[in-house]
């Protein structure tokens, strides 16, 4: 139900200034421009709608989740570029000058000014570059805060150039009623983005924390446990995750998403399983203790709170261990005893983290690349590995709960499906898309 009440209300809002424009009950025009001025604003209205499901707003995301939010924000902005690419294109072959019977004083056409018409060329013009941006930010070498800042700041800039040319240059949208209900919801928009990109470094100084400890767990992975400074903490639920920054300047842009590893009962302090990647990650063991930190979170529905399936399975990739850590933890600690099962996959030994505590799990870690002497599955997390960890009623009654590579993720949800795990008895959650 939630997830159909999303899809309505989506439909509601991007559907909104087309459904005002009919209402105007204009003299229609032939069908390929009537349908070149619709794809455009169902376009634009996508393009806004876009800025709630950057993830950051619990209301939107906990509600049907993450994972579902940001393929949904991906899927949509594709679309959204196709309508606006077929806009302009649809106008071919309408009269730039020359009589019009049905509109003599020219109001009710396109205008073909061109202060007009260059800023929406220049805005479907820097469409395609956002996107190429976003989908090949890796291949393309940008540092995680440089891409963030460059996707606002170009986000923002096509939303003022659009606007500027639907309400100047739209043969609906000069009109008071659909001017400034574009520009409300570009106003919305707009500050959705502030608050995103702003709002950290003001929760930051009010609710700040610093870190407790930095250990290394593996060679290129390490646990950092932060304590509040002055305040209660946060309430999370085992299998959430949050907005990181640590350092003692609480700047905008300077946040990453990190699973907490430790268990909501354990106490206020929070910890994460953080692996070396990136710019950021590479230089994680070198945070000192008492270094200022701020959270912005809880995000995310990965959680098994209310739960009431026979069994809980945890198939983990990597540092996608995190959260499934949190989950064992808060098991262990509210006294849960239904039977759980973990998958741990790794590359080689020495990545396996907290071994000794997952000793005391029903664990079954699997190695791509193991030591003469390993014991255990070899090889990668796949179906016959599944089949041989789970019976047909484990499959169909437990609860399976995956983080991990994407790949990974992609195969257990395929043969968990198949093997006749419902749905919604399969949490995931993705932090990297195609």
């Amino acid at each position: 139900m939630r997830h159909i009440a999303f899809i309505l209300a989506y439909l509601l809002v991007v559907s909104l200034p087309l459904v005002l424009s009919w209402q105007l009950g204009w003299p229609p025009r032939t069908f390929h421009q009537e349908l070149a001025t619709a794809l455009g604003i169902v376009a634009f209205a996508m393009i806004l709608v876009e800025f709630m499901l950057s993830g950051r707003f619990k209301r939107v995301s906990n509600g049907i989740g993450m994972d579902l939010t940001m393929r949904f924000h991906q899927v949509m902005a594709r679309l959204a570029l196709v309508f606006a690419i077929l806009h302009p294109l649809l106008y071919q072959g309408t009269p730039a000058d020359g009589p019009h019977p049905w509109d003599p004083t020219r109001q009710l056409t396109i205008t073909t000014d061109l202060p007009y018409l260059a800023t929406g060329v220049l805005g479907f013009l820097l469409l395609p570059a956002l996107f190429l941006m976003a989908i090949g930010r890796v291949q393309l070498g940008y540092r995680y805060e440089t891409w963030r800042l460059t996707h606002g700041v170009f986000a923002l800039i096509i939303v003022l150039l659009v606007l500027h040319h639907a309400v100047y240059a739209g043969r609906y949208a000069s009109q008071p009623l659909l001017t400034w209900t574009w520009i409300g919801m570009a106003g919305i928009a707009i500050g959705s983005l502030l608050v995103v990109y702003l709002r950290g470094s003001v929760l930051g100084r009010a609710r700040p924390w610093r870190v407790r400890s930095v250990t290394q767990l593996t060679p290129r992975q390490w646990q950092v446990t932060l304590t509040p400074n002055g305040h209660t903490g946060i309430d999370f639920e085992a299998g959430q995750f949050v907005w990181l920054k640590l350092g003692h300047q609480i700047r905008p842009l300077q946040e990453h998403p990190f699973s907490i590893c430790s268990a909501p009962a354990s106490g206020p302090d929070v910890s994460f399983m953080i692996k070396e990647l990136g710019d950021f990650t590479r230089a994680i063991g070198q945070i000192a203790p008492g270094t200022l930190a701020h959270i912005d979170g809880p995000f995310g529905n990965m959680t098994i709170t209310d739960r009431s399936e026979p069994g809980v399975a945890l198939i983990a990739g990597g540092v996608g261990l995190a959260p499934l850590l949190s989950i064992l933890r808060q098991m262990r600690l509210m006294e849960d005893l239904r039977p759980r099962r973990l998958i741990y996959g790794n590359r080689t030994l020495d990545q396996i983290a907290y071994r000794e505590e997952l000793e005391t799990e029903d664990v079954t870690h699997v190695l791509s690349e193991p030591p003469e002497d390993w014991a255990g599955e070899i090889g990668f997390i796949d179906e016959a590995l599944l089949d041989r960890c789970f019976s047909p009623e484990e499959f169909e009654n437990w609860l399976f709960v995956i983080c991990g590579p994407t790949a990974m993720m992609e195969l257990v949800e395929d043969h968990l499906l198949e093997r006749g795990t419902p749905s919604n008895r399969i949490l995931s959650e993705r932090f990297a898309y195609d």
